[in-house]
């Protein structure tokens, strides 16, 4: 239980400290976001459950290939927020778009037998 606990806290400091820091600059709150800190986090985790580190690189590796698939999400949300498109709507259609490019990168992983 104790192992749960302390994943929590440390997982939500992560989550508190960018938007702690995107307060006060927004470059240093990205900075900080666009740190693998979900990916260690979950690195450390696996491993300390586990103990296979040719599992944590095998999810290294697919991560990679999804945070390709993740990038249109940091186009197109600016893109439709300055062209006038409220927060909400703005979100969901770039969540969708990345939703729609997750599906696309994992057809292809699966025809070329990663993480399977």
């Amino acid at each position: 239980m104790l192992q749960y606990v302390i994943k929590i806290a440390v997982t939500c400091a992560a989550v508190i400290a960018v938007t702690e820091l995107s307060k006060r600059s927004t470059l240093l709150g990205a900075l900080v976001a666009s740190l693998p800190v979900t990916s260690l986090l979950a690195f450390v985790w696996l491993y300390w459950d586990a103990g296979d580190a040719g599992r944590v690189a095998e999810l290294s590796i697919g991560i990679l290939w999804l945070a390709v698939a993740s990038l249109p999400f940091f186009v197109a949300f600016p893109v439709l927020v300055r062209a006038g498109m409220e927060f909400w709507p703005s979100l969901g259609l770039a969540l969708l778009l990345t939703a729609v490019g997750y599906a696309v990168m994992a057809s292809v992983l699966r025809r070329l037998g990663v993480g399977t």
